[in-house]
């Protein structure tokens, strides 16, 4: 089973809602965690828990991977993310019930393969999520979606215009495979950024979060 470093509410109380973030390849829990800690502040009431992925880079303390990178294709891809979607899928029912809330209390956040992640995951879960927050990533396997989706939680894509990892056009592609399959979709382009969220991308997220965990 996947576990990761965890945030309790700010206020103390019983969390109202679950934040799960879904982290990169070669990264792992506690990266994103840290990410969490920044927008915390504005969300009180809701817990936070980073899972680190069940593949090991080689040689590579620490680093992980939700399935390995040889050519990045999109057979890949497709293959990578649906090897990987159960045992992501079981984490998120699990962390539910111990919670004791309902999917609409669930919000995924994922950064590039996470990104990935959370998208393939997120739209094929019987119940719609509260939502999912996807940074510097791109959706897989577009042409599978329209068979495949399951629910239509709200998505806000965060990409920065110099992404030299996995390239900005990757957000207009995925809005556009997103909108025709029915699901509400929100942008925040951040110009001049990399492979990274920037304070704008970061407040873009808490107003989303704020909006669909209220």
């Amino acid at each position: 089973m996947l576990n990761g470093p965890r945030l309790t509410p700010l206020s103390g109380n019983r969390p109202t809602g679950l934040v799960v973030l879904v982290h990169g390849y070669g990264s792992n829990g506690d990266d994103l965690i840290s990410l969490a800690a920044l927008i915390q502040p504005s969300l009180h009431d809701l817990a936070f828990v980073a899972p680190d992925a069940p593949g090991v880079l080689p040689q590579m303390a620490n680093a992980r991977q939700w399935w390995p990178i040889a050519t990045f294709s999109a057979v890949e891809r497709a293959s990578g993310a649906a090897a990987a979607a159960p045992e992501l899928d079981a984490f998120l029912d699990a962390e539910m019930a111990a919670a004791g809330l309902t999917d609409d209390r669930l919000l995924l956040v994922g950064f590039s393969q996470g990104t990935m992640m959370a998208l393939h995951v997120g739209l094929r879960r019987e119940r719609a999520l509260a939502g999912i927050i996807g940074i510097s990533g791109m959706l897989v396997a577009p042409e599978q979606l329209d068979q495949q989706i399951r629910s239509r939680p709200p998505v806000l894509l965060i990409h920065g215009t110099d992404d030299q990892v996995v390239p900005f056009r990757s957000l207009d592609l995925a809005a556009r495979a997103l909108e025709a399959a029915g699901v509400p979709v929100e942008t925040h382009i951040a110009p001049g950024v990399g492979h990274t969220v920037d304070q704008g991308g970061l407040a873009a997220a808490a107003a989303f979060a704020r909006r669909v965990l209220p």
